[in-house]
């Protein structure tokens, strides 16, 4: 991440999470007391595919597209939060494709453009995922997404990563807003009906992770390529590099599989 960028974050997380207390909770250690859990959506959606159909509609500028692309829709999307000026993460991933094409100097047509995005959620499941997803299951915890994806971006990510009837979905469009604001964590509290210390949290992103563990939820950060974690004084959160640790640590019986942050 570069420095402008982490400086935005903490400035957003000033905002955003502005007046919420910090406090200590230890790296998970084995405690039973979780009734649900919440995923984001990358945490169980593989999006490497998306590079691909990137270099395809942009051979030679696929890379530097998404990268341009995504550090904006973060941005925009965060900014947006805080202006209170929201749009729903389909038209805020337009404008920032938008702005991206005009950084990089590409022409990209209207079909050019709806093929990446919709690229974006059309995607497998990491292979682990839907075992997970029945282990936690049958354990009797509920389990959804909590994502910045609309309901429609969510219907079809379920459709082509083949977890229909595995995982529920909890649009943060319903309270319109966007993760790591207070109000879209607190979307799964009021969806699940269960108090934020008994509801994991899952994420794929270490802000995101920064931002649940703000809000107060026990976290886990799946870093599956062994990402920098954020600089924030956030509450300590587990590392874990897959899904696969995650049913057995919620039923305390793994060890030395997760690190602690």
């Amino acid at each position: 991440m570069g420095r402008h960028r982490r400086e935005f974050l903490q400035a957003v997380g000033g905002m955003v999470l502005g007046g919420l207390a910090l406090r200590t909770l230890p790296a998970w250690g084995g405690q039973k007391g979780i009734d649900a859990v919440a995923f984001d959506a990358f945490t169980l959606l593989d999006g490497r595919p998306v590079l691909a159909a990137a270099e395809h509609l942009v051979p030679g500028q696929g890379a530097k597209l998404i990268e341009v692309w995504r550090n904006r829709l973060f941005e925009y999307s965060w900014l947006r939060a805080t202006g209170r000026r929201y749009l729903d993460f389909e038209a805020v991933s337009a404008e920032a494709l938008a702005h991206a094409a005009a950084t990089l100097q590409l022409s990209l047509p209207t079909e050019v453009r709806r093929t990446f995005l919709e690229a974006t959620v059309r995607l497998p499941a990491w292979p682990e995922a839907a075992s997970v997803l029945k282990d936690l299951s049958a354990s009797g915890r509920k389990v959804a997404f909590l994502s910045n994806f609309t309901p429609r971006m969510l219907a079809s990510a379920l459709r082509s990563s083949g977890l229909e009837g595995l995982v529920g979905s909890l649009s943060t469009d319903s309270v319109q807003t966007y993760k790591p604001d207070p109000r879209a964590y607190q979307l799964a509290v009021d969806s699940f009906a269960v108090p934020k210390e008994r509801i994991a949290f899952v994420a794929h992103a270490g802000w995101d992770a920064v931002g649940a563990a703000w809000f107060g939820f026990p976290t886990f950060w799946i870093n599956r390529t062994g990402t920098t974690r954020e600089e924030l004084a956030a509450p300590a959160y587990t590392t874990l590099t897959s899904l696969s640790p995650l049913p057995g640590l919620l039923a305390g019986g793994v060890e030395g599989r997760a690190r602690g942050n």
